[in-house]
């Protein structure tokens, strides 16, 4: 009995071990013996040997038992540690605490008030969430959390700071923030016997914590938080959603599947052009204006890294550049000695991310060391192009290839791009309607002015990626075409084209010249007008450098060059061009060549829209005759002149042979290209326009509504030749007295031109003109005026006082002013511009 009490009393439970359960057997054995002795004496307990016998075994059973449940207890004494992690779980001395305070705001931030708007309301309602704001390294993730530390701290709310370095010191700066919350040493203490897992112990203090903040700043790897490997999103670790406060985490990384369901990121967008003027000028107050500033802060892409950099910079008593518009000059020729300068103890990442030109290096090494190495040659094809949205479709496995030698597959291109946009690196554009633009890609411009440029000066591989790049662009080019369905791929590989002829290392590239002109010839098709006189413009530059001035395929560029400027609106210059143009080919090919006789025509049309319609009509005349001759009545520039000796008789005011013309080009069109043929769309056109003219409005409005409708099933609402058929039912529609419906109609138009073209081009102030004839017709005079004024001014310095556009003008004001004066209708001359369109061909 005594043998059993003393066993029994001697053991020393562990909480949670399987000791437990073979202590509590043997004590059950041993009690059978006890309640045996307690009771009457059997017969086997009177025999010495047999007694010895069964306390020996239970003996040797007991000292079993203890060696068992000793290393069970290690066993789990092991699982528990690692649970809490490997770091010593200690208290730490109170003259840490100071490390937890949060960095004192340097004042007013900038441009961020929607954003810290909406923290101050998660800060306010948890509701189990926790907030994540993340974004491309520089852009003020922890001067906004910094801000709303500020609030916090207003608020009478506790507020601790950590900055992630290293999990070991995560762990002890989190035990600092639990017993700054109160936490017993008790439990602690329960934590370091491994009782329990160390981020249970210190979030359970937080939950019965009211009103804190803790921000966790700069976690750009949270996979290396853990504990032990522990997924972010499980919400095991360090990282936890709260009730009672706010977990905040500043991160480059804007993985949503990283963070879990019960994160709420706010990606940090650049600042807004004002936001970053303000910022430069509280930096240096007295380098520039607030305009000057706006341009530089426009410059820096609204980098809040950058402008604090450059504010200090012209701050700076020794800076070589003292103003805001200095800055903005030196950085196109100085990028390598300013904001892309190198520094020493940049390798350090507490350094190397405060400087602009190492901090988006730091992303791409954790990218290499998450297993992305192919990110940072992506990110140098990227900075390549244009500082606009690129197609992911032209980032090829063959042209990462090509340009690292290194064979790649499809997928690894993807998680490169992909784990770039993790880091905010690269954006997804978004469209008119906010949404992301999926398929495409956007580069930050000055982290793309900032990789180019550690690409040029550090990187033997350069020529190879620029030729790998043109070659892609090159093919990309080709294989667009000119139908609708093409003219948005047209519209994306525009720029990048133009910055790789830019590059003077293609200076003689002809392939790199013909895919140039082949986008050009697209978007012209398209109605972008603008960019393909940009892109005409580069092809002939470097087709003329390679091949000479007379070459057939240098004049057959100037030819097109000519007409993009023509549909621009810059009519004299493109006149000056058809005019070399059919000079060399008269003198090279003769008169009648085909070739020729396009620059003719093409010569003609300019001088109908220089107002010179005598010389366009003459030239036309000429040249019907002979395409008659020479081609055939139904060949289709047989067609195109038919339809513009129309348009110059009908400018003449010869109206019955201009309409019989448009008639017989019309049924011509129809019956070679079809009925829907923008080419037979345009002749309707004219044809209808003519019928105005000889006062046959009815037929002219539902001719009219008949082309609009085909337009813009064809080439879609806002392409300029539906709009130009729109103005021109318009004017139909004003002739029949729907003044009201014409107003209406002329106001669309004028948006629309002025959105795509420009205030100034011809087309915007025709739509403008018209627009003031219909609003006179309603009566309203004072806003008609106003209308014929800028279009006089607009037309006076663009086309010249004497053009007839111009005098149009002036005769239209004066009798506005004239019917304004008398509160009536005026009798002077109304003139309403209509839109010819003439054929190119």
């Amino acid at each position: 009995m005594g043998l059993g009490v003393g066993v029994n009393g001697g053991r020393r439970a562990r909480a949670g071990s399987v000791v437990s359960g073979f202590a509590a057997a043997a004590a059950c054995a041993l009690g059978v013996v006890t309640n045996y002795a307690a009771s009457a004496v059997p017969d086997w307990a009177s025999r010495p040997p047999v007694v010895w016998s069964v306390f020996g075994a239970l003996a040797v059973g007991a000292v079993v038992l203890e060696l068992v449940g000793r290393r069970l207890g290690a066993v789990e004494s092991a699982r528990s540690a690692a649970q809490v992690g490997p770091w010593p779980v200690r208290r730490p001395p109170v003259a840490g605490m100071a490390s937890l305070r949060a960095p004192q705001g340097s004042g007013a931030v900038r441009g961020r008030d929607g954003e810290l708007a909406a923290l101050r309301r998660l800060l306010a309602r948890p509701q189990g969430r926790y907030a994540v704001v993340c974004g491309v390294g520089g852009i003020g993730k922890t001067t906004l959390a910094a801000a709303l530390a500020d609030v916090a701290r207003g608020e009478a709310r506790r507020v601790f700071w950590i900055r992630w370095r290293a999990p070991d010191e995560l762990a002890e700066q989190m035990i600092r923030v639990a017993l700054a919350c109160g936490l017993p040493d008790a439990r602690l203490e329960e934590a370091r016997a491994g009782r329990v897992a160390l981020p249970d112990v210190v979030w359970e203090q937080l939950e019965r914590t009211p009103a804190w903040l803790l921000v966790l700043d700069n976690v750009d790897t949270p996979q290396a938080v853990g504990p032990d490997g522990e997924d972010v999103a499980s919400y095991r670790g360090w990282i936890r959603p709260g009730g009672r406060g706010l977990l905040l985490v500043t991160s480059r990384n804007a993985d949503a599947a990283v963070w879990g369901a019960r994160a709420v990121l706010h990606r940090v967008a650049p600042l807004e052009p004002a936001a970053g003027s303000q910022v430069l000028r509280d930096a240096a107050p007295g380098a520039g204006t607030a305009d000057e500033a706006r341009a530089l802060a426009e410059r820096l892409g609204g980098l809040p890294l950058a402008l604090h950099a450059v504010g200090r910079y012209l701050g700076a008593p020794g800076s070589r550049h003292r103003s805001f518009t200095a800055y903005t000059a030196a950085l196109d020729t100085q990028l390598g000695t300013l904001l892309g300068a190198t520094q020493l103890r940049a390798t350090d990442p507490a350094v190397g991310r405060t400087l602009v030109r190492h901090t988006w290096e730091l992303s791409l090494d954790q990218l290499a060391a998450d297993g992305t190495p192919l990110a940072r040659s992506v990110l140098r094809l990227l900075a390549l192009l244009a500082p606009a949205p690129v197609p992911v479709r032209l980032l090829t496995p063959e042209l990462v290839t090509e340009a690292t030698e290194q064979q790649t597959g499809v997928t690894e291109v993807e998680a490169a791009l992909n784990g770039l946009h993790t880091y905010g690196l690269v954006d997804t554009p978004t469209g008119h309607d906010g949404q992301p633009v999926l398929g495409q890609v956007l580069l930050h411009p000055l982290v793309r002015e900032i990789t180019a440029h550690i690409h040029a000066t550090e990187s033997e591989a350069r020529d190879r990626y620029r030729q790998a790049l043109v070659g892609c662009l090159v093919d990309a080019a080709r294989a667009t075409g000119a139908r609708a369905a093409d003219w948005d791929g047209a519209r994306l590989l525009a720029p990048h084209l133009l910055v790789a002829a830019a590059d003077t290392a293609n200076e003689d590239d002809r392939d790199l010249a013909d895919a140039v002109d082949h986008v050009g010839r697209s978007l012209s098709a398209a109605g972008d007008y603008g960019s393909a006189l940009q892109l005409r413009q580069a092809a002939h530059e470097i087709t003329a450098r390679s091949l000479g001035p007379d070459h057939s395929d240098t004049l057959n560029s100037r030819n097109d060059l000519a007409n993009a400027l023509d549909l621009f609106g810059r009519h004299q210059e493109a006149a000056d061009l058809h005019q070399q143009v059919f000079t060399a080919r008269e003198r090279i090919l003769g008169p009648e060549h085909p070739d020729t006789l396009l620059s003719r025509s093409n010569l003609a049309n300019a001088l109908d829209h220089l107002g010179r319609h005598q010389e366009a009509a003459d030239h036309h005349r000429h040249i019907l005759a002979t395409r008659e001759r020479v081609l055939g009545t139904d060949h289709v520039h047989t067609l195109h002149s038919r339809n513009n000796l129309g348009l110059a008789l009908g400018y003449l005011g010869e109206h019955q042979a201009a309409a019989e013309l448009h008639r017989e080009a019309l049924s011509g069109y129809e019956r070679v290209l079809g009925a829907d043929h923008p080419d037979s769309l345009n002749s309707r056109n004219n044809l209808a326009l003519a019928l105005d003219d000889l006062g046959r409005h009815r037929e002219a409005a539902d001719l009219h509504q008949q082309v609009h409708t085909a337009y813009a099933r064809v080439l879609g609402p806002d392409h300029p030749d539906t709009l130009n058929s729109r103005d021109n039912l318009g004017l139909a529609l004003g002739h029949l007295g729907h003044h009201q419906d014409a107003a209406d109609l002329h106001r669309q138009v004028v948006a629309a031109f002025e959105r795509l073209l420009g205030p100034a081009h011809p087309s915007t102030l025709t739509s403008r003109n018209n627009l003031g004839l219909a609003l006179e017709n309603l009566g309203h005079h004072r806003d008609a005026a106003d209308l014929h004024r800028q279009v006089l001014a607009t037309r006076e310095r663009v086309l010249g006082p004497d053009h007839p556009r111009t005098l149009e003008s002036r005769n239209n004001l004066a009798a506005v002013l004239r019917a304004a004066g008398r509160a009536g209708r005026g009798s002077g001359s109304r003139t309403r511009r209509r839109f010819l369109n003439a054929g190119r061909r």
